[in-house]
């Protein structure tokens, strides 16, 4: 990191990079079972599965009133729902401590960057202030020649 290598890379590419087929997919079915498009198309088809059970009464309904079918449905997609969602959010945290790490040695090279060239500056500074003092003492003994000179002058004539 104290080098001058840039280190900053693009998590997201190297995290797509290692995800297998089944990860795509997993991540894929949770994306959509978090969408609005499937709260409502779900809504509708439980809405739709309820009114054809009561319509038809409970002769004719393949599923009647009490919808143990529906209920049975329902357990299923929750049974096959939270694992794929767990296994999604397994794979976000993955990839947002990646990401997070990333950020880590981004900030720590940039820190060092910052420390560095404060040295630069306190170092040049330093060395202003040398010069400065130099030629302060140039100016004293060239005015301390000047007064002397006048003097001799004054004394003389």
């Amino acid at each position: 990191i104290a080098r001058q290598d840039t280190i900053s890379e693009n998590s997201e590419e190297e995290f797509e990079e290692h995800r297998s087929f089944a990860d795509r997919v997993s991540d894929t079915m949770a994306e959509f079972g978090g969408s609005w498009w499937f709260l409502i198309s779900f809504a509708a088809v439980l809405l739709i599965w309820i009114g054809i059970n009561l319509a038809e009464g409970t002769v004719g309904a393949f599923d009647p009133y009490p919808f143990i079918l529906l209920n049975l449905m329902l357990s299923c997609i929750a049974a096959i729902q939270a694992p794929v969602i767990m296994m999604s959010q397994k794979r976000q945290e993955a990839k947002d401590r990646l990401r997070s790490f990333n950020d880590y040695r981004v900030n720590l090279k940039a820190e060092l960057e910052v420390r560095h060239l404060h040295e630069k500056l306190d170092y040049l500074i330093s060395r202003q202030w040398q010069r400065l003092a130099e030629m302060q003492q140039m100016q004293l003994d060239a005015m301390h020649e000047l007064t002397a000179k006048k003097q001799k002058r004054a004394a003389r004539g």
